[in-house]
Formats: C-alpha cells, structure tokens, sequence
C-alpha cells in the first residue's frame, strides 16, 4: 500500500473532521468523511449523511446503507472491497437536499478523494451527486448509462434511499445493478462522454 497516499488520506480526514467551512458543521454530530480502502477500483457517492451516518461517523449504514449491502452482495461485490462518500460530508438539518453552497464548500475533499482513491468507476447515487457530474440531464433518463471520461468511469443511479421511500424505482435500481455488474465483466462498454457545450465538465469530479 502506497504510505504517502494513506497517509494524505488520513490528514484529508482530520481536516474533513474539523472543518468549519458552512453552517452544517454546527449541528453535526460527527463528519462523515467516507470509508473503504484506498486501492478501491469502485467508487459510490451518495448525497449527504442521514441521522444514523452522523452518529457514527461512517457513510451508509441507515437503511438506504443496508439496502446498498444486499445490492452490492447480489451481484458479488464486496461491500468491504468499495469506496464510499457522499457529495457533502455533513448532515443536512431534517435531511434535506444538498444547498449549492454547501455542495462547492465540500467539492475540495470529494476532488482530493478522488485523486488519492483513483478508481476505475464512480458510481453516483442520486440526483445531485449525478447532476454535479452530468450537467443538464436528468436521472430518469440517463440512470444505468454508463459513460466515460478519460480513464474513469461513471455510472449514475438512483439513490438507494429514493427506491426504499418509492418502491416504485426498486425495479430499476435493482436492474442497474445487473448491468454495473455486466459492465465490470466487460459485457458491454461505456459511451465516451461528451459534455455540453455550455457546461462545465466534471464541475464535481
């Protein structure tokens, strides 16, 4: 294991933990800056932390995080084997969506995340961490659509949360969880991505 990398990991960390950059920090419990090991060739980013993930400080282990365990397990991936954060490190007050100014307060560490991890594939759960990612377009329409940029992969989905809140979704969650899997097995390839032009590629990533 790369000891510089760990250990930059480890101060980006402490910093996530003691930073005071939005209001979100006032009430937070703890900071959840994200979990999984360092040489991870998946990446999952989520939204924000809920109530359960600011207790302990860890993302995903309310029930959108149980529900994202048994997807992983059901197509043979090791949850243990992922890297996971969320697209802001704090809880939002009542849970609620992301504000703009919190999003570009958090976007240095998700960017430090993802150079220290390099993974292959990021996988973004939900709308604002797919927006931020793909601007202009909308999750119904481009969930399960795997597309490339550069040497990295992304692949957005729908939230596990919004499929538990709407079973109506569970169909299609669970159907591009199939299809990551395929993908990982080089059954199909993705499209090389094409930003508009009057968008800011990657603005997140």
């Amino acid at each position: 294991m790369d000891k510089a990398r760990t250990a930059a990991l480890e101060a980006l960390y402490a910093d996530i933990h003691r930073c005071t950059r939005c209001p979100l920090h006032a009430g937070r419990a703890n900071a959840v800056p994200g979990a999984g090991p360092l040489d991870a060739d998946i990446m999952f980013i989520g939204e924000a932390p809920g109530f359960h993930e600011d207790q302990q400080g860890i993302p995903f282990v309310g029930a959108a995080g149980q529900y994202l365990s048994e997807l992983l397990a059901g197509i043979g991936i090791d949850r243990k084997r992922v890297y996971i954060s969320n697209v802001i490190k704090c809880r939002p007050p009542g849970n609620r969506d992301p504000l703009d100014e919190e999003v570009t307060a958090c976007k240095p560490y998700l960017d430090q995340q993802m150079e220290l991890i390099r993974p292959k594939v990021v996988v973004t759960l939900g709308r604002h961490s797919m927006t931020r990612a793909f601007p202009n377009e909308k999750i119904s329409l481009v969930h399960g659509q795997a597309r490339r940029v550069d040497t990295v992969i992304y692949f957005p989905m729908y939230h596990p949360a919004a499929a538990l809140h709407r079973p109506s979704l569970k169909a299609d969650v669970e159907a591009d969880f199939l299809r990551l899997r395929e993908l990982l097995d080089g059954k199909w390839e993705a499209e090389v991505y094409q930003a508009p032009p009057e968008a800011e590629q990657l603005s997140l990533f």
